[in-house]
Protein backbone atom coordinates (compact mmCIF):
# COMPACT_ATOMS: atom_id res chain seq x y z
CA UNK A 1 0.00 0.00 0.00
CA UNK A 2 1.24 3.47 -0.73
CA UNK A 3 2.14 5.79 1.91
CA UNK A 4 -0.35 8.09 1.40
CA UNK A 5 -3.02 5.70 1.20
CA UNK A 6 -1.93 4.45 4.20
CA UNK A 7 -1.63 7.58 6.33
CA UNK A 8 -5.35 8.33 4.77
CA UNK A 9 -6.85 4.97 5.75
CA UNK A 10 -4.62 4.88 8.85
CA UNK A 11 -4.28 8.20 9.73
CA UNK A 12 -7.29 9.31 12.41
CA UNK A 13 -5.78 6.00 14.33
CA UNK A 14 -2.57 7.05 14.38
CA UNK A 15 -3.55 10.49 15.67
CA UNK A 16 -5.41 8.94 18.69
CA UNK A 17 -2.55 7.03 19.60
CA UNK A 18 0.03 10.52 19.69
CA UNK A 19 -2.68 12.17 21.57
CA UNK A 20 -2.67 9.45 24.20
CA UNK A 21 1.13 9.17 23.90
CA UNK A 22 1.32 13.10 24.28
CA UNK A 23 -0.80 12.43 27.78
CA UNK A 24 1.67 10.05 28.82
CA UNK A 25 4.46 11.81 28.21
CA UNK A 26 3.57 14.92 29.82
CA UNK A 27 1.73 13.60 32.80
CA UNK A 28 4.82 11.27 33.50
CA UNK A 29 7.35 14.34 33.26
CA UNK A 30 5.13 15.58 36.28
CA UNK A 31 5.48 12.56 37.81
CA UNK A 32 9.21 13.09 37.56
CA UNK A 33 10.11 16.14 38.05
CA UNK A 34 8.22 16.05 41.44
CA UNK A 35 9.83 12.96 42.48
CA UNK A 36 12.82 13.95 41.19
CA UNK A 37 13.15 16.95 43.22
CA UNK A 38 11.78 15.34 46.80
CA UNK A 39 14.07 12.67 46.40
CA UNK A 40 17.18 14.49 45.40
CA UNK A 41 16.10 17.17 47.98
CA UNK A 42 15.48 14.09 50.26
CA UNK A 43 18.78 12.58 49.72
CA UNK A 44 20.49 15.44 50.53
CA UNK A 45 19.05 15.57 54.05
CA UNK A 46 20.38 15.55 57.69
CA UNK A 47 17.58 13.55 58.47
CA UNK A 48 18.39 10.13 58.66
CA UNK A 49 14.72 8.23 57.81
CA UNK A 50 14.27 10.76 54.98
CA UNK A 51 17.44 10.20 53.69
CA UNK A 52 17.53 6.25 54.09
CA UNK A 53 13.90 6.64 52.56
CA UNK A 54 15.08 8.62 49.12
CA UNK A 55 18.14 6.64 49.06
CA UNK A 56 15.79 3.10 49.22
CA UNK A 57 12.92 4.84 46.54
CA UNK A 58 16.16 5.57 44.25
CA UNK A 59 18.49 2.48 44.14
CA UNK A 60 15.21 0.40 43.46
CA UNK A 61 13.90 2.22 40.28
CA UNK A 62 17.41 2.57 39.12
CA UNK A 63 18.47 -1.20 39.75
CA UNK A 64 15.37 -2.56 38.55
CA UNK A 65 13.77 -2.37 34.57
CA UNK A 66 11.04 0.07 33.45
CA UNK A 67 9.32 -2.86 32.30
CA UNK A 68 8.99 -5.22 35.55
CA UNK A 69 8.02 -1.86 37.36
CA UNK A 70 5.29 -1.64 34.71
CA UNK A 71 3.97 -4.60 35.34
CA UNK A 72 4.50 -4.96 38.51
CA UNK A 73 2.70 -1.55 39.26
CA UNK A 74 -0.53 -3.18 36.98
CA UNK A 75 -0.67 -6.87 37.88
CA UNK A 76 1.27 -7.25 41.35
CA UNK A 77 -0.08 -4.30 43.57
CA UNK A 78 -3.49 -5.62 43.08
CA UNK A 79 -2.78 -8.26 44.90
CA UNK A 80 -1.90 -6.17 47.48
CA UNK A 81 -5.42 -4.58 46.75
CA UNK A 82 -4.30 -1.32 44.89
CA UNK A 83 -5.42 -1.49 41.93
CA UNK A 84 -4.95 1.34 38.87
CA UNK A 85 -6.97 2.27 35.75
CA UNK A 86 -3.99 0.95 33.13
CA UNK A 87 -3.78 4.70 31.63
CA UNK A 88 -2.93 5.99 35.85
CA UNK A 89 -0.62 2.76 36.01
CA UNK A 90 1.18 3.43 32.73
CA UNK A 91 2.62 7.06 33.39
CA UNK A 92 3.38 6.29 37.15
CA UNK A 93 5.89 3.82 35.86
CA UNK A 94 7.32 5.57 33.70
CA UNK A 95 7.70 8.92 35.95
CA UNK A 96 8.69 7.14 38.81
CA UNK A 97 11.05 5.37 36.95
CA UNK A 98 12.49 8.52 35.38
CA UNK A 99 12.14 10.46 38.47
CA UNK A 100 14.90 8.08 40.27
CA UNK A 101 17.85 9.10 38.05
CA UNK A 102 16.37 12.92 37.83
CA UNK A 103 16.92 12.60 41.97
CA UNK A 104 20.36 12.34 41.23
CA UNK A 105 20.40 15.34 39.04
CA UNK A 106 18.76 17.35 41.32
CA UNK A 107 21.03 16.04 44.06
CA UNK A 108 24.35 16.76 41.81
CA UNK A 109 23.37 20.00 40.62
CA UNK A 110 22.98 21.51 44.15
CA UNK A 111 26.41 20.26 45.57
CA UNK A 112 27.76 22.03 42.37
CA UNK A 113 26.46 25.89 43.56
CA UNK A 114 29.66 27.00 44.83
CA UNK A 115 30.71 26.68 48.13
CA UNK A 116 30.29 30.74 48.22
CA UNK A 117 26.93 30.72 47.21
CA UNK A 118 26.29 28.92 50.10
CA UNK A 119 28.02 31.10 52.33
CA UNK A 120 26.84 34.81 51.31
CA UNK A 121 23.29 32.92 51.77
CA UNK A 122 24.31 32.13 55.20
CA UNK A 123 25.78 35.28 56.13
CA UNK A 124 22.31 36.84 55.10
CA UNK A 125 20.46 34.89 58.12
CA UNK A 126 18.04 33.53 55.67
CA UNK A 127 16.48 30.16 56.67
CA UNK A 128 17.58 26.82 55.70
CA UNK A 129 14.39 26.62 53.27
CA UNK A 130 15.00 30.75 52.19
CA UNK A 131 18.19 29.90 50.95
CA UNK A 132 17.54 26.62 49.14
CA UNK A 133 14.37 28.59 47.42
CA UNK A 134 15.99 31.72 46.63
CA UNK A 135 19.87 31.27 46.43
CA UNK A 136 20.61 27.46 45.52
CA UNK A 137 17.60 26.41 43.72
CA UNK A 138 17.67 28.96 40.62
CA UNK A 139 21.06 28.28 40.24
CA UNK A 140 20.81 24.05 40.59
CA UNK A 141 18.18 24.49 38.05
CA UNK A 142 20.14 25.96 35.18
CA UNK A 143 22.94 23.35 36.08
CA UNK A 144 20.44 20.48 35.53
CA UNK A 145 18.77 21.94 32.72
CA UNK A 146 20.43 19.95 29.82
CA UNK A 147 20.77 16.90 31.35
CA UNK A 148 17.22 16.87 32.16
CA UNK A 149 16.35 17.46 28.50
CA UNK A 150 18.36 14.15 27.43
CA UNK A 151 16.33 12.23 30.52
CA UNK A 152 12.78 13.84 29.10
CA UNK A 153 13.80 12.41 25.66
CA UNK A 154 14.89 8.89 27.85
CA UNK A 155 10.92 9.49 28.74
CA UNK A 156 9.37 10.07 25.91
CA UNK A 157 10.69 6.67 24.27
CA UNK A 158 10.10 5.05 27.60
CA UNK A 159 6.20 5.54 27.27
CA UNK A 160 5.95 3.31 24.72
CA UNK A 161 6.02 0.52 26.81
CA UNK A 162 3.23 1.03 27.95
CA UNK A 163 1.09 -0.27 25.05
CA UNK A 164 2.31 -3.59 26.87
CA UNK A 165 -0.81 -3.68 29.22
CA UNK A 166 -2.96 -2.24 26.74
CA UNK A 167 -2.53 1.64 26.76
CA UNK A 168 -3.49 2.95 23.46
CA UNK A 169 -0.50 5.16 22.73
CA UNK A 170 0.56 4.87 19.80
CA UNK A 171 2.96 1.99 20.07
CA UNK A 172 -0.11 0.34 20.47
CA UNK A 173 -1.87 1.21 17.75
CA UNK A 174 1.04 0.85 15.27
CA UNK A 175 0.88 -2.69 16.64
CA UNK A 176 -2.91 -3.29 15.64
CA UNK A 177 -2.60 -1.84 12.52
CA UNK A 178 0.50 -3.74 11.66
CA UNK A 179 -1.44 -6.98 12.61
CA UNK A 180 -4.08 -6.56 10.98
CA UNK A 181 -2.60 -5.27 7.50
CA UNK A 182 1.29 -6.68 8.16
CA UNK A 183 2.16 -3.70 6.82
CA UNK A 184 5.39 -3.42 8.99
CA UNK A 185 7.32 -0.76 7.36
CA UNK A 186 4.68 1.58 7.15
CA UNK A 187 2.94 1.08 10.46
CA UNK A 188 6.29 1.30 12.50
CA UNK A 189 7.95 3.57 10.10
CA UNK A 190 5.71 6.32 10.74
CA UNK A 191 5.47 5.84 14.51
CA UNK A 192 9.58 6.12 14.63
CA UNK A 193 9.21 9.58 12.30
CA UNK A 194 6.20 10.52 15.07
CA UNK A 195 8.32 10.03 18.21
CA UNK A 196 11.47 11.53 16.55
CA UNK A 197 9.23 14.59 15.61
CA UNK A 198 7.93 15.01 19.09
CA UNK A 199 11.55 14.50 20.52
CA UNK A 200 13.02 16.76 18.16
CA UNK A 201 10.58 19.69 17.29
CA UNK A 202 8.85 19.85 20.88
CA UNK A 203 11.30 18.51 23.99
CA UNK A 204 14.67 20.03 22.96
CA UNK A 205 13.17 23.33 21.57
CA UNK A 206 11.47 23.46 24.47
CA UNK A 207 14.47 22.61 26.64
CA UNK A 208 16.80 25.24 24.89
CA UNK A 209 14.33 27.92 25.71
CA UNK A 210 13.90 26.65 29.06
CA UNK A 211 17.70 27.40 29.37
CA UNK A 212 17.78 30.62 28.02
CA UNK A 213 15.03 31.63 30.51
CA UNK A 214 16.86 30.61 33.48
CA UNK A 215 20.41 32.18 32.00
CA UNK A 216 18.43 35.35 31.74
CA UNK A 217 16.77 35.03 35.34
CA UNK A 218 20.29 34.75 36.75
CA UNK A 219 21.83 37.45 34.73
CA UNK A 220 24.26 34.73 32.63
CA UNK A 221 22.86 35.45 29.11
Amino acid sequence: MPIWDFIHTYGGQILGGTLVTCAQFLLASAVAVTVAMVAGLGKLSRNLAVRGAATVYIEIFRGTSLLVQLYWIFFVLPLFGITLEKFWAGFLSVGLNVGAYGAELVRGAIRSVPRGQWEAAYALSMSPARRMRRIILPQAVQLMLPPWGNLLIELLKGTALVSLISVADLMFQAKQINASTFLSAQSFGIALIVYYVLARAIVTPFMRWLERVMARRLGRA
